[in-house]
């Protein structure tokens, strides 16, 4: 007995037609769609706030009034995380969209995440710094097992981890109970690789040039085959674009994780566990996954307003250019000095993009970015704005901006906390109005790193050129709040026996500086031939307050792929 579950969304604003593809490009038993990040939390969380309906992802809504009726038609039933901060709210929108329709559709949804009101009991104690917009406990799937058991066709959630969207419906499937690990480890990880959708079939692949363009283009969703003892087939609709091979789907497992126990609300997945094997063209088997009781804390995201901020680009051309830089940083250090109260943040970034004798003046310029930050809007605003652009006539030669600095605008700051798992009361509103309360789990188990495994054996010495890391090794990053992990992979197992004694923590912290002052862990895994490496405060607040030139650290595997090492001939 197999469940087909497919994935159509992987954040908010993802394709808009992947629903219809979905459903029309071959069998399905479950439609899942992931709209929610940490930034989209407080996306949602300012919506609310202008208007206190609000709070789900729209997009969901329209793409329902689409293809409500396909997915009645083929009886695939639809779980998401589209209600956001307002579950009942969509959940209502949908049960009068299906009216309307005329489609006979049971609705039900998961509440209890929301801890907005309720955040010092949960807590025991007041939580630091201003009050949150919103604060929601990341759920398990026995939520959505337990509306699907009593029959609804459409489950919509608020804040649940992304991987339960599918280990609800498959506990729901097989008949799954709380403790069975190992089973719903292997969910999890079906379900953590379908969650970022194209990102499985050879989207934002490293390895990309391997394949023709075309193939690429416009890549499927993917879908999982899974089995009752938690094993499954990661795969896509046929004659759908992109590919599925065990290089994508090694990509997606190591985004966004950490080390070799990657810890949910209803189990602690082993990483180190997971196998991965070609079954076939575009389908790769994933079996061995063991699984732990979880721990005793729920993890609670925070978002919370930071200030205000505003940013302007200054255009340096030709000769000069640090000199030009030094400049106007001083005109506007005066300027926002005489201004009154300068801003309390101030950060300048010169990004050389300029070539020396250029064959057009884009390519002999450089981009001196200047970002600023203050808890008073009045410091960023125009005060700010008005004294970039008075520097039009009396600054460097050659003066001028992509565009003129804003009025300012809101960050946000996104933070992590722990909750004991009973402090939060999970309920499934069944598709007839019945309230079912989901019990926190009865055994948990604290997290700890496992042991170190054993390195391979080092490739013998040899000869050694200067080169890409990228021309033997993959890298796929990605944010966790103000922490970036970047989890690189070898191909081979030649390169396997090198990259795991090449690349050491001292190694990736020359190889990216910015690394060199933060905490850097490098987590092994063996099965995957894989390091992960997480570091701690590279993001600042988190990827609402911006950081970095790259606030979310999405490229920043792909600029350590770029960086050089000497690696051996051999597997050149």
């Amino acid at each position: 007995m197999t469940l087909r579950v497919g994935n159509a969304s992987g954040f908010y604003g993802d394709r808009f037609d992947a629903v219809r593809e979905m459903l029309t490009g071959g069998e399905l038993d479950v439609l899942t769609g992931d709209y929610l990040a940490e930034l989209t939390m407080l996306i949602l969380a300012r919506d609310r706030l202008k208007d206190p309906a609000a709070g789900y992802a729209r997009t969901f809504l329209r793409q329902m009034e689409e293809c409500l009726g396909l997915a009645h038609e083929r009886s695939v039933k639809i779980v998401t995380n589209a209600g956001g901060l307002n579950p009942a709210g969509l959940a209502d929108r949908v049960r009068e969209l299906a009216e309307r329709l005329g489609i006979p559709l049971r609705v039900a949804h998961v509440e209890g995440d929301d801890l907005t009101a309720d955040l010092p009991r949960a807590l025991g104690s007041a939580p630091e710094g201003d009050t949150p917009l919103a604060a929601h406990a990341y759920l398990g799937g026995f939520g959505i097992a337990a509306c699907l058991r009593a029959g609804a066709d459409v489950v919509v959630t608020g804040r649940v981890t992304d991987a339960a969207l599918v280990t609800g419906p498959a506990a729901a499937h097989f008949g799954w109970r709380p403790g069975e690990y190992d089973r719903l480890a292997g969910a999890v990880v079906a379900g953590h690789v379908l969650e970022c959708g194209a990102q499985a079939t050879g989207g934002n692949y490293a390895f990309f040039a391997d394949h023709a363009l075309d193939r690429l283009r416009h890549p499927g969703f993917p879908l999982a085959e899974i089995h009752e003892d938690g094993s499954c087939v990661i795969t896509k609709h046929p004659g759908s674009g992109g590919v599925v091979d065990v290089g994508t789907v090694t990509a997606q497992l190591l985004y966004e994780t950490g080390g070799a126990r990657y810890a949910g609300p209803d189990v602690t997945t082993r990483l180190d566990t997971v196998r991965l094997s070609q079954d076939g063209p575009d389908r790769v088997r994933v079996e061995g996954v063991r699984g732990e009781a979880p721990p005793p804390a729920l993890k609670v995201g925070l978002n919370r307003l930071g200030g205000f901020r505003n940013e302007v680009t200054f255009v340096l051309t030709g000769l000069d250019i640090e000199r030009k830089a030094e400049l106007v940083r001083q005109q506007m250090r005066d300027a926002l000095g005489t201004a009154g109260s300068p801003p309390g943040e101030v950060r300048w970034d010169l990004v050389r993009t300029d070539r020396a004798d250029a064959g057009t003046e884009e390519t002999a310029s450089a981009l001196l970015r200047l970002v600023v930050r203050d808890r008073d809007p009045r410091a960023v605003g125009r005060a700010f704005s008005g004294a970039a652009v008075e520097l039009a006539l009396a600054g460097y030669p050659g003066f001028h901006m992509p565009a003129p600095p804003g009025k300012g605008a809101p960050y946000g700051v996104f933070e992590a906390v722990y909750v004991p798992q009973d402090a939060v009361e999970q309920v499934a509103v069944l598709h007839d109005g019945r309230r079912v309360a989901v019990p926190p789990p009865e055994e948990t188990r604290a997290l700890a790193d496992v042991e170190r495994p054993p390195l391979p054996d080092p490739l013998p010495d040899g000869p050694t050129r200067r080169a890409p890391l990228g021309l033997v090794a993959g890298a796929r990053s990605g944010d966790k709040g103000g922490d970036a992990n970047v989890g690189v992979w070898a191909r081979s197992e030649q390169g396997w026996r090198w990259l795991a004694h090449a690349l050491t923590t001292e190694t990736f912290r020359q190889l990216v500086p910015e690394s060199r002052t933060l905490a850097v862990e490098r987590h092994v895994l063996p099965g995957l031939r894989a390091l992960n490496f997480v570091v701690e405060g590279i993001l600042g607040e988190g990827a609402a307050a911006q950081r970095r030139f790259d606030p979310q650290a999405k490229a920043l595997g792909e600029w350590l792929r770029s960086r050089h090492l000497d690696i051996p001939e051999a597997l050149l």
